[in-house]
């Protein structure tokens, strides 16, 4: 195992960048669910935008052109389900597993041709004398023009959701859509705009894979994020900047593993109670500084995995196994499940309205 190899300055901005994708599609889910809708099509609006904007931007030769094409393909795909569960009622879990799968489909279709094509490359963004500061140059400043952009869409969403009257009629539509509708709100024309921003939003996740993260064409290409994004909003508390910190956390997960597969790892059994152990602590500590209200299995499933983990680290002492590649890979995957577990308990901050479709004669 040789970690010398691994610059922590280009391994954090690595870091940033692999969180892109993920974040982009969480705060375009976050909106959504804060209207009141659970969509679980993200990963097919993703897989959507990544061939869409691969496909125009191999044609057009313009990657920023490529983006909006995603944008516009990820919420064309989305008014669909907007059309399914706004308008025909539809169930929205069975229409967004639906979403996917029909995504995935229609992707690989598209993108049949340009398989191993190689897309124009999209130029970092030039700050100037601030890419050569040291240390804090290369992690902040020596960016692309979407990485930015999506910070400025958290910082957009979390001054809309607070500070305007477009926020809090979309927070009072999905905390009670009846309630707003009796004040005159048009809920289903709300809940559609959000709907319809998810997509795009989604979409620029998945172009974003697509044309600078993997800048190739490859069925399948997502991966999974799209169902991480949905976890990341369970994980932040449909707060925007807590998607923030999250994204930066299980992206920067997918990219350690990455440099720990080329380092070449020999694994400590008892680092897996080690990590369950941070991870509780991390999230209680989250709770006792934001947190308002907490359930009673909240505790007990915190205080269970606490325990387990104490004991898989005391009963592994010293056990090593080589670390295989398809270890690694799952990490992401197992710290959304471990995650999930824990929070799935207290669901007190979840918008009262979530899934539940709405009917005006109701």
């Amino acid at each position: 195992m040789d970690l010398s190899a691994i610059n922590p300055i280009l391994l954090i901005a690595a870091m940033i960048a692999a969180s892109t994708p993920i974040l982009l599609a969480a705060i375009g889910e976050l909106v959504v669910e804060r209207a009141g809708v659970l969509n679980l099509g993200v990963e097919g609006m993703m897989i959507t935008g990544a061939v869409c904007g691969f496909i125009i931007a191999v044609n057009t030769g313009s990657p920023l052109v490529g983006f909006i094409a995603a944008a516009l393909g990820g919420a064309l795909l989305s008014f669909l389900f907007a059309f399914l569960t706004q308008v025909t009622l539809a169930n929205q879990v069975a229409s967004g597993l639906a979403l996917t799968l029909f995504g995935l489909g229609l992707s690989a279709l598209m993108g049949q041709s340009y398989v191993g094509i190689k897309p124009p490359q999209m130029v970092d963004t030039q700050m100037g004398f601030l890419s050569d500061i040291p240390i804090f140059g290369p992690i902040i400043f020596g960016h692309n023009i979407i990485i930015y952009l999506g910070l400025l869409i958290v910082a957009g969403t979390w001054a809309t959701l607070k500070f305007t009257r477009a926020g809090l009629v979309l927070r009072a539509v999905g905390e009670n859509h009846d309630a707003a509708h009796a004040l005159g709100y048009k809920v289903k024309r709300i809940r559609t705009l959000a709907i319809l921003f998810g997509g795009a939003c989604a979409g620029l996740g998945g172009a974003y894979i697509s044309l600078i993260r993997v800048p190739q064409w490859t069925e399948g290409m997502t991966a999974g994020v799209g169902w991480i994004a949905l976890a990341l909003v369970v994980f932040a508390s449909w707060k925007p900047w807590r998607v923030l910190l999250g994204a930066y956390l299980f992206g920067g997960i997918t990219q350690v593993q990455l440099n720990l597969q080329a380092a070449g790892v020999v694994f400590p059994v008892s680092s897996i109670g080690i990590t369950i152990i941070i991870i509780c602590v991390i999230i209680a500590s989250w709770n006792l500084i934001f947190a308002k209200k907490k359930s009673r299995q909240y505790y007990f499933w915190l205080l269970f995995l606490s325990i387990a983990g104490v004991f898989f680290t005391i009963f592994f002492q010293g056990a090593t196994v080589p670390f295989k590649v398809e270890y690694l890979a799952m990490s992401p995957y197992l710290m959304t499940i471990i995650v999930l577990v824990i929070l799935s308990a207290d669901k007190s901050r979840a918008p009262g309205s979530l899934g539940r479709a709405f009917h005006a004669s109701q």
